[in-house]
């Protein structure tokens, strides 16, 4: 398997780890009796829900967002038999993703949120600098 499709699933299992997290903490919430399971409105939180699970949900939000062009880069570059192109960067895409994600879950700082920030750009640049080269 090349490195795009390793950072590429890499990237959809971070994503979903995230969201296993959520419904776990969801599930035990409702079997404890503490909630209703309809305590949550889809991409919302409960004002009940601690900062850390409010950050989880976000980072979560952020992986959603930035996945699926991750993902048309990739398959892009599988179609085309380019690669050699993504190989090179994916893997940064990927670290940068958990970076972003553990600093999301870190806190909300200003200074966490530009770190954040930074690893999010990271991200973007790393994207047209495969798109460029898978273009030319």
């Amino acid at each position: 398997m090349n490195a795009s499709a390793v950072a590429l699933l890499g990237f959809a299992a971070w994503t979903l780890a995230l969201v296993a997290l959520l419904l776990f903490y969801r599930t035990a919430l409702v079997f404890s009796g503490r909630s209703p399971a309809n305590a949550w409105m889809r991409g919302t939180t409960n004002p009940g829900d601690p900062a850390l699970v409010v950050r989880m949900l976000h980072a979560h939000q952020n992986c959603l967002e930035s996945l699926p062009v991750f993902a048309a880069i990739v398959i892009g570059a599988l179609i085309l038999n380019k690669t050699a192109v993504t190989d090179a960067v994916a893997m940064w895409v990927l670290y940068a993703r958990f970076a972003q994600s553990a600093t999301h879950l870190a806190g909300t700082s200003h200074w966490l949120v530009m770190v954040r920030a930074t690893f999010f750009s990271a991200q973007l640049a790393l994207f047209a600098w495969m798109l460029w080269g898978l273009l030319h």
